[in-house]
Formats: structure tokens, sequence, C-alpha cells
């Protein structure tokens, strides 16, 4: 019970992300670069701050695990700013999550993770719900240039996920990761950022993502994940779209329709049946 409402706080910090994101860029508070550099600032503001205060514990990291994690998070951060200039909001997260899917499905295969024909059909169930919710009711149009940067941010995700299982200090390692992905990530805002967009209202949502529902997340994050199989980890990210349209309902006065509705649905029955396929595939053989 403790790790399911942990796994439902990680999910619910993840939306949070994507529509304080939505606020503040789509309402013109701020830039989207500006936003995730911002963003992460905050989050190794808070994580640092809660290392000092246990002593400076753990405040430090091999170098290599370092470079990866700031690198991977890096690549995630900068994708997803980018790609959110050109992209439908749906087809983006459908990308996103469908990449991370992908990628954390194989990397859990290559490492002997057996996945069984129920849990690959629970994630093709859940993948399809979340793409009858999110896909665009408009004739479609594709931009490759920003579809593949967030390919390159599913994989990016991916890779901090699956860095995750092997840490032994969630706080203290996220705390390292975001400090080395500000650092990594101020070339990239000074060579593509278009024009800067800052005001309070901006600013304070950055800082609200960064510190809670990114910093705090993503070390909560890391703190379940050894406790999931990789399959488990991807597709229970499905429904972070999912909730972020919920939210969006909730506090931005979005509609919620029978589409909604049936795709929710659909995706939490997909992610009983990845959690569940293993234990019903064992209670038949005993």
């Amino acid at each position: 019970m403790q790790l399911i409402i942990l796994v439902l706080l990680v999910l619910i910090a993840f939306a949070a992300n994507s529509v304080l994101g939505r606020m503040a860029i789509s309402w013109g508070y701020m830039d989207a670069l500006g936003f995730g550099l911002l963003r992460l600032a905050a989050g190794a503001v808070m994580l640092s701050s809660l290392c000092l205060l246990r002593g400076g514990h753990g405040l430090r990291q091999p170098l290599w695990a370092s470079i990866r994690g700031g690198a991977a998070l890096t690549l995630y951060m900068i994708g997803f700013c980018l790609a959110y200039q050109g992209l439908d909001a749906g087809l983006g997260a459908l990308v996103l999550f469908g990449v991370v899917q992908i990628a954390m499905f194989g990397w859990g295969a290559l490492r002997g993770n057996r996945v069984g024909a129920g849990q690959l059909a629970g994630a093709g169930l859940a993948f399809v719900a979340l793409a009858y919710v999110v896909w665009p009711d408009q004739q479609l149009q594709v931009p490759l240039w920003e579809a593949g940067l967030m390919a390159l941010s599913g994989l990016g995700w991916a890779a901090y996920s699956l860095l995750g299982r092997g840490v032994r200090d969630p706080i203290a390692a996220s705390a390292v990761n975001f400090l080395w992905a500000t650092g990594l990530m101020l070339p990239f805002v000074w060579l593509f950022q278009v024009e800067a967009v800052i005001s309070a209202p901006g600013v304070a949502l950055a800082v609200l993502s960064g510190a809670v529902t990114s910093g705090l997340g993503y070390a909560l994050w890391y703190r379940v994940l050894p406790q999931l199989q990789p399959a488990v980890a991807a597709t229970i990210q499905l429904s972070v779209p999912v909730i972020a349209i919920l939210g969006g309902v909730i506090w931005l006065s979005e509609p919620l329709g029978l589409r909604l509705v049936l795709g929710t649905l659909g995706v939490l029955a997909g992610i009983a049946l990845v959690i569940w396929a293993p234990r019903l595939a064992n209670f038949k053989r005993a």
C-alpha cells in the first residue's frame, strides 16, 4: 500500500509539471527554454538544501554517474521544451511516452527481465487508450523535426529512469543530477532561445514546478524505481498525460468529455493488466 501511494504521488507530480508548464508557457508568462532552465535550477536548489539540512550527507556522486544522470535529464528537458514550440500537446505526449515505453521495455528485455504476453497486451491497451485520448481531432500534420526532438526527449527520460534503478540515495543523486543539468542546459538556452519572456507569475510557476513537482517528484521517482519492473515503470507513466488532462479540467476549466472518460478507463485497465499478469501466470502454474 505504501508503494502504491508513493507511485500515485509521483504520477501526480509528473502530471502537475505538464499543467504548470502549460500555464506558464501557453499563457505567455515565460518562454519555453527559460522555463525549463529555471525549473532545473529551482530543483537543484531545493534538493541541495535538503542535503545540506542533513549535514551535507551524500551530496556527492561518482563523476561518470553524475555526467550520465545530468546529460539524460538535460536531453529530456531540451527536447521537451523545443518540441512543444511546434508540436500539438496531445501528440507530443503520445510520442514522448511511447518512446519511453519502448525504450524501457527493450532495456528490460536486454537485461533478462521477461515480459509475458499479458504484460505486452496490457501495455498495448494502455498505449492505444492514451492515443485515443490525446489524438488531435483535426487533420493531422506531424512536424518531423519537433517529433524527432520529442523522441529524443523520451529517450532522455527513459535513460534517466533506468539510471535511477541503481541509486542508493535518491535525494542526493537527484540533487547532483539537477545541478549538472542546469549547467549543461545554459549553452543551449543561449543558442536556441529566440526571445526571453519573464514575468512574476512565470517565475513562480517555474519555481513551483522545479522545486516541488520536479525536484521532490523526481527524487521520489528514484525512491520507488528499484521496486518496479521496467515494464511496470514504463506503462504506469502512460497515465501521466491523462492525469494532466484531468488536471486541466480541474484547474484550467478545460472540457471533460466521454472520450477522456473512456480513454482513462482504458489506460487504467492496461496498467492493471501489466501489474497483475505475472501474478495471474504464477497462480495458474501453481
